[in-house]
């Protein structure tokens, strides 16, 4: 497998700057937002926004986390009912009629985003939905986009895009690992 770095520790830095002024503009402010990490790396993310919205707003922003299990079979664990299944709901605020600003590492299929919303929207109804992804890389299942990207990667289906965080990895980057030709 060929690797290639799509994004080093100051461009992750840029991007979720950028993206935190978006928020912040987009929303006409912070006062009716709630940052919901996806868990792992979008809790983190997530935190990281906060901490960057909160340096240019001067004051906090609402933050909370979800620990999802996807739709997909080698990685669920599904009622009998065939929905994911939600193991940790960690959002100390009234989700209705607020603007929840969902964040997760990297949008692909669109299948984490959808168990998310399903979550999200059990806890109440929001006044709005919106996406914050560090990488899009395309070959959606399901019609969903982001509102905000740190970096838009086309990838092929044999392709891997590999987020590593401080946090959780001991270094910022962001990885694209390619199959080598033979």
């Amino acid at each position: 497998m060929a690797q290639n770095e799509l994004l080093d520790s100051p461009s992750m830095a840029r991007a979720l700057t950028r993206i935190a002024h978006e928020i912040i503009e987009r929303n006409k402010g912070i006062d009716e937002c709630i940052l919901v990490g996806i868990k792992t790396r979008g809790a983190f993310l997530a935190k990281r926004l906060a901490q960057r919205i909160e340096k240019i707003e001067g004051k906090p922003i609402r933050t909370g986390e979800l620990d999802i299990t996807l739709y997909r079979d080698d990685l669920t664990t599904k009622h009998e009912n065939e929905q994911a299944h939600v193991e940790q709901v960690d959002i100390e605020y009234v989700v209705k009629n607020q603007k929840i600003i969902l964040v997760d590492d990297v949008l692909y299929t669109g299948r984490t985003v959808r168990a998310a919303l399903d979550a999200i929207m059990d806890l109440g109804r929001p006044a709005q939905i919106q996406l914050a992804v560090l990488v899009d890389r395309g070959h959606r299942e399901l019609p969903i986009r982001a509102d905000y990207v740190g970096k838009n990667v086309p990838t092929s289906g044999s392709e891997r895009i590999i987020v590593n965080l401080q946090d959780v990895d001991g270094e910022d980057c962001v990885i694209i690992y390619k199959e080598d030709e033979q």
